[in-house]
Formats: structure tokens, sequence, C-alpha cells
């Protein structure tokens, strides 16, 4: 069986380069593929069609979710607490939910206070600040 596919590219496909073009072309779809994974099916919501609004609602919908993908993926190598927590529970819906649900009936002075309530409700040990 023989693969057809079709490339919009201004790059020149000649038999020396056609290998390289397709490993690139593939290599971007993975990326693109597993970030939408990624926004889809790990508690971030976002759906291919994302609504249509009033003016330009869905992109900035779809922009918000994704800059929170980006803070929760640099909360999880910057912030102990947050790491250890995302480690334990198993999936980001499950890390979501808890928050959701802690924020909703209970009052936090601080990010730190409801990160070390959790902690110390899941029994997991405690690191310690680095602020």
């Amino acid at each position: 069986m023989t693969y057809h596919n079709a490339f919009a590219t201004s790059h020149p496909i000649s038999d020396d380069t056609v290998a390289e073009i397709v490993r690139a072309g593939r290599a971007r779809w993975k990326v693109e593929n597993e970030n939408n994974n990624t926004l889809k099916t790990k508690g971030y919501n976002l759906e291919h069609n994302f609504g249509h609004g009033q003016q330009h609602v869905a992109s900035v919908l779809a922009t918000l979710n994704i800059l929170s993908l980006l803070f929760h993926a640099a909360l999880e190598r910057l912030d102990q607490k947050y790491a250890v927590l995302r480690a334990h529970l198993p999936t980001r819906k499950t890390c979501f939910d808890d928050l959701r649900a802690l924020t909703r009936y209970l009052y936090f002075d601080s990010w730190n206070h409801l990160l070390t309530f959790m902690l110390e409700g899941l029994e997991l040990e405690i690191p310690p600040n680095r602020s």
C-alpha cells in the first residue's frame, strides 16, 4: 500500500529533501495533537469547537485555557508543594475538582495555606518553603 499526502510548503521538495520535510511535518502534528489532547481530556475542557460567541469570545476562552495550561506547568516546576500534590493525585481533573471544592466552602489566607491544608489532609510530607 502506498501512502499519499499533500503538503503546503515553501521549501523546495526533491528526492534529497522529502524525507526530512515529512519527518518535520509529522513531528509538528505530533506536538499539536499531544497539546490538544491535554487541553481536551486533562481537565481543561477545551473542544475543537469552543463555541461561536460574539466577536472574539471563543478565541479569548481558548487563549485563557492555553494560559492556564502554561501556568500549571510552571507551578509543577517551581512550587514544591504543588508538585508533590500533583504527583500524588491521579489526574489534573481530580486536583482541580479538589481545589474547587475546598475553595467553595473554606477560606484560605494564601495559596501556600491551601496547599499545606491539602498535603496535611492527604498525609503527605510537606516540603519546606523556598521563598
